[in-house]
């Protein structure tokens, strides 16, 4: 009999809204045999499980990798390289296995920072990666306003650390959108403002989900107790209906 091979699938699972699950990612999920999920050391929650869930057999495995919330890059990396052996080790056994990641699985993903380890501990196993739809697509969708049009370029960044990243270009791009927004929504605000150039800025939080608000104007967002999942667009051409 020959030997099963284990299969490790990276799949995006969307923004949050269940039926922007693409249906590869769907097949797959029917398929596999385990199922890994992210979550905080802080709670068991995963917003991509819930997404994920209605597509698993009920007698499908699903386990929770645990990641500590923390700026420190050490106990970071710990992690990641502890939940690559354990997804290593079912590898081993020959199962496929699915690892599911909100929005994209290779944009600001934490299966991108797992996958780097299970390709350079055991780079024998065959690894492939389902695209999901993006948190600033939806929202785009969302607001009916394009992203970018004919020649214009777009600037994704994190807002982790404010606004700095769009202060600290010469050239403004035509339309920059800020991830992981919450906790610096005003000095990215200020950003916006300061580059002078920004017709329209708008603001999301939960986007996709249950209890998605959108604010058009950024200031109004400020004024509110800061929601995780949130994103701030802004855009140099005010292209919205």
């Amino acid at each position: 009999m020959e030997k099963k091979v284990g299969i490790l699938y990276g799949i995006g699972v969307g923004p949050g809204d269940p039926e922007l699950i693409t249906l590869k990612a769907a097949r797959v999920l029917n398929r596999v045999e385990l199922v890994y999920a992210a979550a905080s050391t802080k709670n068991s929650y995963s917003l991509a499980l819930s997404i994920a869930k209605p597509h698993i057999p009920d007698l499908t495995p699903v386990k929770m990798l645990y990641f500590p919330m923390t700026r420190n890059q050490s106990e970071k990396e710990k992690a990641w390289a502890a939940h690559a052996k354990t997804i290593i080790r079912e590898l081993e056994k020959g199962k496929k296995i699915a690892f599911i990641t909100l929005g994209d699985s290779m944009t600001y993903s934490t299966y991108g920072y797992v996958l780097k380890y299970v390709r350079e501990l055991a780079p024998r196993f065959p690894v492939l990666s389902v695209p999901g739809i993006t948190s600033y697509q939806a929202a785009a969708a969302c607001l009916n306003t394009p992203l970018v049009e004919g020649e214009d370029s777009l600037l994704v960044t994190s807002g982790a650390k404010g606004g700095d990243r769009l202060r600290g270009l010469d050239e403004k791009p035509e339309s920059v959108v800020f991830l992981k927004a919450y906790r610096n929504i005003g000095d990215i605000a200020a950003a916006v403002r300061e580059a002078g150039v920004y017709r329209f800025a708008a603001g999301i939080s939960n986007c996709g989900q249950a209890g998605e608000k959108i604010y058009r104007d950024i200031q109004a967002l400020c004024d509110r107790r800061p929601d995780y999942w949130t994103l701030i667009l802004a855009k140099k051409n005010d292209a919205t209906p």
